[in-house]
């Protein structure tokens, strides 16, 4: 099999498993690739994700390695024999990996949890919001990377609102909401649409209030992936240089507290709707 070129975030993922299941037995690349009747140099390229491996092979590594975690080496299993397509596949060579792999996660997520303070989340942004945020952080870009950048976050919304909706839950500072990006109009129908999304149930919206004693979470966004085990859940962070996948449990640990921390300070869900109703009024 030729090594890849761009794996994805979740073929990477799955080498960098293997890799730990490894490392934590205190065995080398070479000894493991003795045992496949392979090489070091492949071995090498299948832990970074450039190059594929059988969900028979992860099965016989798992069992060599001493991992008795069956859901764990099911879920691995099936990462490996993946071989479908999604939607975001329209977007290879027009948009950057990490937005396909940003689609692809959410796409495959058994819940997602978001925190946002300086803008409403993605899933949530009306095209002509999303639009406004794109042009602002570049302003140089022409309109043929511009539309296919909007269209692909419109798409996104599939994983909260298909025929197997993914459970959504994201917390929102009010500043998120008061920012104008645009304009009025634009302001109003993206208020509408978060409340239209709240009402059909594809998500479950908490508002952190700008006047909320005790709230130090002015870095907290962050989203929070559901894996189809806990070991493989995943978590995004926006950094300088863009976004972040992080799986390392220390990590994954911090995030679900950060989450656990802002949410106490957020309002209930029926209190958020009738925020966000209010505020609309407002403009």
């Amino acid at each position: 099999m030729a090594p890849r070129i761009n794996p994805t975030a979740r073929q990477v993922r799955l080498g960098a498993e293997l890799r730990k299941l490894r490392e934590a037995t205190g065995m080398r690349a070479r000894e493991v690739a003795a045992f496949l009747n392979s090489t070091s140099a492949q071995m090498s390229q299948v832990e970074l994700g450039i190059s594929g491996v059988s969900a028979e092979r992860v099965r016989r590594l798992a069992a060599h390695y001493g991992c008795g975690d069956e859901a764990f080496i099911d879920a691995l299993a099936s990462l490996a024999s993946e071989r479908s397509h999604g939607w975001w596949d329209d977007y290879r060579g027009v948009l950057p990996q990490v937005n396909l792999d940003v689609a692809e996660a959410e796409h495959h997520a058994t819940f997602l949890r978001e925190v946002v303070i300086t803008h409403v989340p993605g899933l949530l942004q009306t095209s002509d919001y999303a639009r406004a945020v794109f042009r602002y952080m570049r302003p140089d870009l022409p309109e043929r990377e511009l539309a296919p950048r909007v269209e692909h976050r419109m798409r996104r919304r599939k994983a909260i609102e298909g025929d197997m909706p993914t459970p959504y839950e994201t917390v929102i500072h009010e500043f998120a909401l008061r920012v104008r990006v645009a304009d009025r109009q634009t302001a109003v129908a993206q208020l509408r649409l978060i409340l239209d999304e709240i009402e059909k149930g594809h998500a479950t919206v908490r508002i952190v209030p700008v006047d909320r004693d005790g709230f130090a979470g002015a870095d907290a966004s962050m989203m929070y992936l559901g894996g189809p085990v806990p070991k493989l859940d995943t978590g995004l962070l926006d950094s300088p240089t863009g976004t972040l996948f992080v799986d390392a449990a220390a990590h994954l640990d911090r995030l679900r507290t950060l989450f656990r921390t802002v949410k106490k300070s957020s309002l209930n869900p029926s209190e958020s709707r009738d925020f966000v109703h209010r505020l609309m009024k407002e403009l």
